[in-house]
């Protein structure tokens, strides 16, 4: 265990800390904030709470810079909440508790919620601070981004009053950041009838485990397995071999994770019981060959389970189907920008239980038509297989302005402080950027941060040294904004 507030700099990872110490899932962020504000007004700062939940609170200018621009700083509360099998954690009342592992902070178990935890005790610190000069400020602090943006939806137009903003929400340090994908959630149900569980019939529960996961959007082109696909591609083959019954399935914990885990309980004649094993164990063995150097971790598991009932066969072969066919990846790359995903799709949750089929696709893309394009197919697929479709949290994607004053300043800044030059880029994630700036289409914005790995997964983990740099480029930043025209 590491004391977290030890960490140099202190004024950041003290923040920090506190974010580790109250839970906050998405949309369970309320104890967070209300902390927050009254640790705010402590300070005599103002604060306001939007009706949408999100906290704002201002500062003003240090002496001497009155008439320097107004400036956001913005990050989100919430944090996406994953922990591995057998890993006892509950997000709702546990602490996230850190280990220092060269150099990286990392939660080993569980999320560590660096994503958004440290651009936040970042705006934090600079709130605290009495020794760094800055024009006014106001730090934005979002709800509900994990699980649909609903933060930043939910924003109201006219109340920021900086024309500057920092989002502090990426995770490679010495990239600025001048656009972000949009997205759409799209939510698919149907009911199924089942029969009696057939006699002489082995019950069976199939799992597939060990793959790495990670975030939907900024680790999609990897080529990491996802679970729900691998099993359901599993359960399809199956269905040649033997007469395989479904009974349920789960996979997956969140829309914006890659699946790591899903499991199957499926019934088979016990006559059948060498030929499954077989047909499982050469399955392992080609997924290991199909994603050796990528998620060669995979793992295939068979144990026993019981069950009464059984879907009806018609049922399943839609549902089965269906699933299979379901787009899952990159859709297309960007024909703008050189080596950045335009458009793709995670099949991040899929529940099969109790008579109701539930699935989450998040489909992405820099190009809002592209969204609705990948999503619209989606809604078709499943339209045909008897599903109800809805479409759920859209959220228009952040242009690229390469000529923009506030990014040309995070340039000069960084050479200036680091003797190096820094990189630009598109990211295929959901930054709230997009969203705010639909609200303030005249808010210059940048967003940046330190790196961090394995953001959505657990095991994730954010470089010590980063975040001292990244710390030390939003103070000199803040002190070379310009004056206001």
């Amino acid at each position: 265990m590491v004391n977290i507030a030890e960490l140099q700099p202190q004024a950041v990872w003290e923040h920090f800390q506190t974010l580790c110490e109250i839970p906050r899932p998405s949309k369970h962020e309320q104890q967070l904030r209300d902390y927050l504000k009254g640790w705010a007004e402590l300070r005599g700062l103002q604060t306001v709470v939007d009706a949408a939940g999100n906290l704002i609170v201002r500062k003003p200018a240090t002496p001497g810079y009155e008439n320097r621009v107004g400036v956001v700083l913005q990050g989100h509360l919430d944090m996406v909440c994953q922990a591995n099998a057998g890993t006892e954690h509950d997000f709702f009342k546990d602490p996230v508790r850190p280990v220092l592992q060269d150099g990286w902070l990392v939660a080993e178990n569980t999320t560590l919620g660096a994503d958004n935890g440290i651009g936040v005790a970042m705006g934090l610190a600079v709130l605290a601070s009495e020794d760094i000069p800055h024009g006014p400020v106001e730090v934005l602090m979002t709800l509900d981004e994990e699980a649909g943006m609903g933060g930043a939806l939910g924003l109201e137009a006219g109340l920021l009053q900086g024309s500057m903003m920092i989002n502090i929400d990426t995770e490679e340090w010495g990239e600025f950041y001048m656009g972000c994908a949009g997205g759409v959630d799209v939510n698919v149900t149907r009911d199924y009838q089942t029969t009696a569980l057939p006699a002489a019939y082995a019950v069976s529960a199939l799992s597939v485990r060990g793959l790495k996961g990670g975030h939907s959007g900024a680790d999609i082109h990897l080529g990491r397995g996802n679970a729900n696909k691998i099993l359901v591609r599993l359960l399809r083959e199956l269905q040649a071999d033997t007469d395989l019954r479904l009974i349920s399935f789960s996979g997956g914990t969140a829309r914006n994770a890659l699946a790591r885990e899903a499991q199957a309980v499926v019934a088979y004649p016990q006559q059948d019981d060498a030929k499954v094993a077989a047909r499982l164990d050469a399955f392992q063995a080609l997924l290991r060959f199909e994603l050796a150097g990528v998620d060669e971790g995979v793992t295939v598991e068979l144990a026993a389970a019981s069950a009464t009932q059984v879907l009806a066969a018609a049922d399943q072969q839609a549902i089965l189907a269906a699933l299979h066919a379901a787009p899952h990846g990159v859709k297309r790359m960007s024909q703008r920008v050189s080596g950045v995903v335009e458009t793709s799709n995670n099949l991040g949750v899929v529940r099969v239980e109790q008579g109701k089929v539930f699935a989450n696709l998040m489909v992405r893309s820099l190009l809002d038509s592209g969204t609705w394009m990948l999503a619209r197919e989606v809604e078709s697929l499943f339209g045909l297989a008897g599903f109800t479709v809805e479409m759920e949290g859209g959220y228009p994607g952040w242009a690229p302005n390469p000529q923009s004053p506030l990014l040309a300043l995070f340039q000069q800044v960084y050479e200036r402080e680091f003797a190096a030059k820094s990189g630009v880029q598109v990211i295929h994630a959901g930054l709230e950027c997009g969203i705010i700036g639909s609200k303030y289409p005249d808010m210059d914005m940048v967003s940046f941060g330190p790196t961090i790995r394995g953001a959505h997964a657990p095991g994730e983990r954010v470089e010590v040294e980063s975040v001292g740099k990244a710390w030390q480029l939003l103070k000199a930043v803040l002190a070379a904004l310009p004056e206001r025209s």
